[in-house]
């Protein structure tokens, strides 16, 4: 006869489509963790302090928006600035949860914690799975995975670049901008993030010369805009009927 105790452990006894994903999943974490390094080099190089590079880290956790960030404060914008960037970077992140709210059916107590976790590469290991139970493994071996060592690496990196000195002497005053176009370059796929991209280049080079440095950033934002509204308009007018 089968207890519930041996009934709940065979339901939760890790199946070969379990162990696929958790593969998958731990190889993301690892080659997105391990660049926190370059994350904790740019924090020190763009003034600030191990304790806070850490804080930074722990709190944000956003990769593009850390970048985002160390850029506009390295170029010497000013906080508000920064702060303004980073969130904007961070704002899919509250759509990502819209999708992965779906899939975890988590409980009211751990939706901050899952809120947390939701990044890019949690969400997409999760919705690449067919099933259920594979997404919500996904999701949390990858988001705390690489939670984990993107924090321990970011350390690494913050107390480098602190024993380096200078950061101009290395060009660390360049490399946020070398990083985020190496996180972005590989989403531009099709002909709108093409379009919006160019465009963006385009408004940030010609409005850099006149105004404070991270306000640039803020006004590509306005690509988006441009190449998106007439899309939608062009769409609206074919649903009508």
């Amino acid at each position: 006869m089968t207890t519930p105790g041996r009934a709940r452990f065979a339901e939760w006894r890790r199946t070969p489509e379990d162990t696929a994903v958790i593969r998958k999943a731990l190889g993301v974490a690892l080659a997105t963790g391990l660049y926190g390094v370059t994350a904790g080099a740019l924090a020190v190089a763009a003034g600030l302090s191990v304790l806070q590079a850490m804080a930074l880290s722990l709190l944000l956790f956003s990769g593009g928006s850390q970048f985002a960030f160390f850029g506009v404060i390295g170029a010497g914008g000013s906080p508000v600035a920064a702060v303004a960037s980073s969130t904007l970077l961070g704002v899919r992140n509250g759509f990502y949860g819209l999708q992965v709210s779906q899939l975890l059916g988590v409980r009211r107590w751990a939706r901050p914690l899952a809120a947390h976790f939701t990044i890019d590469e949690s969400t997409a290991v999760a919705v690449t799975q067919t099933q259920t139970r594979q997404q919500r493994i996904g999701f949390w071996v990858t988001g705390v995975g690489i939670f984990a060592l993107w924090n321990l690496t970011t350390f690494i990196g913050a107390i480098a670049g602190e024993a380096m000195g200078d950061p101009r002497t290395y060009g660390l005053d360049a490399a946020a901008a070398a990083a985020f176009v190496g996180l972005l370059w590989p989403r531009l796929r099709g002909r709108d993030p093409l379009a919006v991209a160019a465009l963006a280049v385009i408004i940030t080079v010609t409005t850099a010369p006149f105004v404070p440095a991270g306000v640039p950033v803020l006004a590509a934002v306005l690509a988006a805009l441009v190449v998106g509204l007439p899309r939608r308009g062009h769409r609206t007018e074919e649903a009508k009927p």
